[in-house]
């Protein structure tokens, strides 16, 4: 498989496409931005290749280039069941409130649950539910990848303030994320790159200090 990564959006937004390398078939993983590099990427993949839109969770800056993608290719949107409403309802996915651009809504096609599995080309994904960021935020496991949205990012997890959010929920995906039999590849939603091995040891939402917070 092939993964490409293209940051965009105002804060920025970790965009990722993941290819299978037997048929090509694609999903584009949190488009949270309409851009000439995505608009050239999508181009490139091919738009009958371009299947699926893998969303992590429903906050704007994940979701604002989902209606230009689902247009130009017909990929099937993916979300969490929990965080379904955010995909028009603005008051959760945050697009009024954080955002100088109107979020144009969208119907998701597949509401997605703890541990489906998606079909990509030979690539079999599964879904990990992680809520705490949003009720419905989940991650996407396949290979050694993993792709955590703003559940875990390096040395660090999403905030808990926002609707939807709880922070003892967030302990526990960090915590189910920890327990996790082996080593991946961490894809989160904004800046870099991980292991899982590396936050193991390095995150401090991952150790037991975590739990000893005031919440």
């Amino acid at each position: 498989m092939k993964i490409a990564r293209i940051p965009g959006g105002p804060l920025p937004t970790n965009c990722y496409f993941l290819t299978d390398d037997a048929t090509g078939d694609t999903a584009v993983i949190d488009p949270g931005f309409d851009s000439k590099e995505l608009t050239d990427a999508v181009l490139a993949a091919g738009k009958n290749h371009v299947k699926l839109i893998l969303l992590t969770h429903g906050h704007f800056d994940h979701i604002m280039g989902v209606s230009a993608i689902q247009k130009r290719t017909g990929a099937k949107v993916c979300i969490y069941s929990d965080d379904m409403l955010f995909t028009t309802d603005n008051s959760l996915n945050l697009s009024t409130m954080m955002s100088a651009s109107r979020l144009e809504p969208f119907t998701a096609d597949i509401a997605l649950n703890n541990g489906d599995t998606i079909e990509l080309g030979s690539l079999s994904i599964r879904v990990i539910y992680t809520p705490g960021h949003t009720i419905g935020s989940c991650c996407y496991l396949v290979g050694d990848a993993l792709f955590t949205g703003d559940t875990l990012m390096k040395c660090t997890c999403g905030r808990t303030d926002f609707p939807t959010g709880s922070y003892p929920q967030m302990l526990e995906s960090m915590k189910k994320l920890k327990n996790l039999e082996g080593d991946y590849h961490i894809y989160p939603g904004h800046e870099g790159e991980s292991t899982l091995e590396y936050e193991r040891k390095n995150n401090p939402f991952m150790g037991s200090s975590a739990y000893d917070f005031n919440y």
